[in-house]
């Protein structure tokens, strides 16, 4: 997807922006607090209907009024134009597709692909389990066509499972543990494969970041027991009435990061695990690729995540993706491939090169 046309319309401190951005790279450097993170957000807002920096939409709303929004033109790959909207005022929102209003926020996500690199992603190393299921699963979302409806049904059924251990309804929990059992096995199957492909892959991206990172694996963790799913709730059933919660399952899984075979979050350096954070996600990015989707990669302050060397690394691989790239800065640099530069200024944005 490349994006040709961006607005924004009184989110945050961005009263309102209009940019028509270069289809391969875009700086946009300013102070800090002058709001360019904000443009990296609103469009992964319009992606995803969330902030990757607040899970209160509130926030992002704007002095102007009491609502804000986003509205993008683009091409995707088959060089058709897609415009895509989003306007949400607090827990109410709505999205467009093509004048088309949506009925889920799912529907933008698959159409605008996003990778983002943030000043947190090393959280994708040491953060808790439910940040690297997020990474996996918003892969399969975009690779795998039947991962969303297995994981709708998957979370229905806990949710189902769990209402049941609350009220103690055993009566019913063996026909929800065989639901459960169906849906949890084949996310484990989807998600194993998806963890398979990002191994055999990440290798050479790390080798090209000059990570120095040694005897890497990437593993999967399902979420119990081994052996059979269905087996691990029956015998785990007593101990879920106790807690009233489901206690195995692929919601417990977890993406299993070694490195000389200890845990990478570990023995890894902050910066280590940065540099391993990036070679994830521009894994992903290629395996999106192979799919056939361009995805769009954000890279929020990746000057003041890395040295200059490993800061040339990480943009010099993510421009050998091929997708169209948005990169902020505090300082004006010089980029090595055709670009626009933007200067952004309390809110305003102005295009400068």
């Amino acid at each position: 997807m490349i994006i040709r046309r961006l607005q924004i319309e009184n989110l945050r401190n961005l009263s309102l922006v209009d940019i028509e951005p270069h289809p391969r790279l875009n700086y946009f450097y300013g102070a800090n607090g002058a709001g360019k993170t904000s443009i990296l957000e609103a469009l992964v807002v319009l992606s995803r209907g969330r902030s990757f920096r607040t899970t209160q939409a509130g926030e992002l709303i704007g002095p102007v009024k009491n609502t804000f929004r986003v509205y993008s033109s683009a091409l995707n790959r088959n060089k058709q134009e897609q415009r895509l909207g989003l306007e949400r005022s607090g827990k109410r929102w709505r999205g467009r597709k093509n004048g088309t209003d949506l009925s889920q926020l799912s529907q933008l996500t698959r159409v605008l692909p996003l990778v983002l690199m943030e000043p947190d992603s090393h959280l994708l190393i040491s953060g808790p389990p439910e940040i690297r299921r997020k990474y996996l699963d918003w892969g399969l979302f975009h690779v795998e066509h039947g991962f969303l409806e297995s994981w709708r049904r998957f979370s229905k059924a806990l949710k189902q499972r769990n209402a049941a251990l609350r009220r103690g309804q055993i009566d019913i929990l063996d026909s929800l543990d065989s639901v459960l059992a169906e849906y949890g096995d084949t996310l484990g199957v989807m998600r194993r494969a998806h963890c398979d492909s990002i191994s055999v892959n990440i290798e050479k991206i790390l080798t090209e970041l000059n990570a120095g990172l040694s005897d890497m694996s990437v593993g999967y963790s399902d979420g119990w027991p081994p052996g059979s799913y269905h087996k691990a709730l029956v015998s785990g059933r007593e101990r879920d009435l106790e807690r009233q919660m489901t206690i195995y399952g692929p919601h417990r899984a977890d993406l299993v990061l070694k490195c000389n075979r200890s845990p990478a979050k570990a023995i890894l350096s902050r910066g280590e695990q940065k540099t391993l954070a990036a070679a994830l996600l521009l894994t992903q990015a290629e395996i999106l690729v192979r799919q056939g989707e361009l995805p769009i990669i954000l890279l929020d302050d990746l000057a003041s995540e890395f040295d200059q060397k490993h800061f040339n690394d990480v943009l010099s691989r993510t421009l050998k993706i091929g997708g169209q790239i948005w990169l902020t800065g505090t300082d004006f640099k010089k980029m090595p491939t055709r670009h626009k530069v933007f200067h952004v200024e309390q809110g305003g944005v102005q295009e400068v090169l």
